[in-house]
């Protein structure tokens, strides 16, 4: 115990001396300034410090040079830095490219309710499966030769790291010009094409396919027979849409009209207003016209009955879904997240919708006494059929022109063909996509403002409309829309004909009275007594 207390009393005298000096030293003026200088220093040095840890909170830092991982000990060379930048930058655009045709798979979704909606409540499964099943057909009929028939000749597209495989192209050689007519490479997605583009080509254009090939179960809906539509589904997958989509996505002859003939760029259609909409609105008027309209709808006067949707609020909801889809349809056909033009494409797209929406709301409030919710749905979708070619190429009151055009338009168009044509298209598909399709188009050969598109379809310099100084723009736009329209209602009028003799197209009447969800589908779509709204 004396030992133990010896000790610490030796420490505790050990410790105040130990302190006693080093408050003396403190004391000492030359000290101060020591301790004052190393301070400042680590002070000043402190930034290096950091950069030295790596940590980056704005993120301004990161990815530099230095990050990329060398083959060999020390600094990554040139190339191996060079590499990594290519390979993210096509990791970027492959990215982008998927996600984009997430949305636009989405679509279906969109498509399924706004029709649906339009249409009476005994069809509702027939509707729905209707919409649901053709995104199954196609993407076979699509898988089988569809995809070789429209990109088995576009070559490389860079901005996907090339497309190794899709070089054969099938041309007639004409007045000393090359017409590409069809593609010729890709069929089931074989091992000539196993290539991360390719692949990534074949997702984000068969939700395009997709999206054409709904168009006409909306206009010929509540009286077709399912075993038709299957048909139907795999023709316009495999032929219809990939032969006029090789003429203008696939290095086919309407793209070429710049290059062969000096028209502009030559058919230019960024995002598919003719391509997408306008085919899929053409087979819709042509299958519509051959089926003929819903019992009841016309009278033999020739009066129109209106025959209501039972669900707006479905209608609308789907319309929204399309809307959002559309971010996806228009920006992400630059196929390239690393084009900083996809801001401008989604304003224009935004712009054109709201003034599709409000002027077809104003147009038939004006004419018809009342603003039809389903019209303004229609209004929306017309302004984005209509902005989706030239949503690239114009500035944003461009938009807004082509919007409220289009907004206008679609009402006009579904009245003349409800009441001057007398064809029954349950949910104004032709006016819709149809007719503001051929309007998109046009518009661009008008509103191009030459701000984008340098090289386009092989041609120097940007695009340019007629109210920017190029007529031949214009005309290459007249040439692609005609064109559309005339082969697509020409060849799905016939196929339809054919196919009526051979499968019906037509349920009978009674089946038509009592609705078609027991007879084609084996189940209600909805299950129940229907809600009795009361009268106040």
């Amino acid at each position: 115990m004396f030992i133990m207390e010896s000790f610490i009393h030796s420490f505790e005298t050990s410790r105040i001396v130990w302190v006693n000096r080093v408050l003396k030293k403190l004391s000492n003026p030359r000290t101060k300034k020591w301790i004052l200088t190393l301070v400042l220093l680590l002070w000043v040095s402190m930034p290096l410090w950091a950069q030295l840890a790596h940590p980056d909170p704005s993120g301004a830092a990161t990815g530099k040079a230095g990050d990329v991982p060398a083959a060999t000990p020390g600094k990554p060379t040139y190339q191996e830095i060079a590499d990594a930048v290519g390979h993210n930058r096509i990791a970027i655009n492959i990215v982008w490219t998927l996600i984009t045709g997430f949305l636009v798979m989405f679509m279906q979704a969109g498509f399924a309710m706004v029709e649906t909606g339009f249409t009476q409540a005994k069809n509702v499964a027939h509707t729905m499966a209707m919409n649901f099943m053709i995104y199954a057909i196609g993407m076979l009929g699509f898988w089988i030769c569809g995809f070789a028939f429209m990109f088995g000749g576009i070559g490389s597209v860079s901005s996907l790291g090339g497309t190794a495989g899709l070089t054969h192209e099938i041309t007639l050689h004409l007045f000393g010009k090359d017409f590409g007519i069809i593609g010729n490479a890709g069929y089931f997605l074989n091992s000539s094409v196993y290539d991360v583009g390719v692949f990534t080509l074949f997702l984000f254009q068969m939700v395009f396919m997709d999206t054409t090939a709904t168009i006409p179960t909306g206009a010929m809906a509540e009286r077709w027979r399912f075993k038709p539509f299957v048909i139907y589904g795999f023709f316009i997958s495999m032929i219809v849409y990939p032969l006029f989509g090789n003429w203008v996505w696939g290095g086919g002859w309407l793209s070429q009209l710049g290059v062969n003939f000096g028209l502009g760029h030559g058919h230019v259609d960024f995002a598919g207003s003719s391509v997408v909409h306008e085919v899929g609105g053409a087979a819709a008027l042509a299958g519509a016209l051959v089926i003929g309209p819903r019992l009841g709808k016309y009278t033999r006067s020739g009066k129109v009955n209106t025959i209501p949707g039972h669900n707006i609020p479905m209608a609308i909801i789907g319309t929204f879904i399309l809307a959002f889809g559309w971010f996806g349809f228009n920006p992400g056909s630059t196929l390239a997240g690393t084009d900083l033009r996809i801001s401008v494409i989604a304003v224009n797209t935004m712009l054109a919708s709201a003034a599709g929406a409000f002027l077809a709301m104003l147009y038939t409030w004006k004419t018809a006494g009342k603003p039809d919710p389903g019209m303004m749905a229609n209004g929306m979708l017309a302004g984005l059929v209509a902005i989706t070619a030239p949503c690239a190429f114009v500035n944003a009151s461009s938009a807004v022109i082509i919007g409220a055009i289009a907004g206008i338009l679609v009402v006009a168009v579904a009245n003349f063909v409800d009441r001057k044509l007398k064809i029954d298209d349950p949910v104004g598909a032709f006016a819709v996509h149809g007719a503001n399709g051929m309007w998109g188009v046009v518009a661009l050969g008008l509103f191009a403002d030459g701000k984008y598109g340098d090289g386009w379809n092989g041609v120097p310099g940007t695009v340019r409309g007629l109210f920017y100084g190029d007529a031949g723009q214009f005309m290459a736009e007249l040439i692609g829309a005609i064109t559309c329209f005339v082969f697509v209602f020409g060849v799905m009028y016939v196929f339809f004909k054919v196919l009526d003799k051979v499968v019906p197209l037509r349920v009978s009447e009674e089946v038509e009275e009592k609705g078609l969800d027991i007879p084609e589908m084996g189940v209600k779509g909805y299950v129940g007594d229907q809600l009795e709204i009361p009268v106040y």
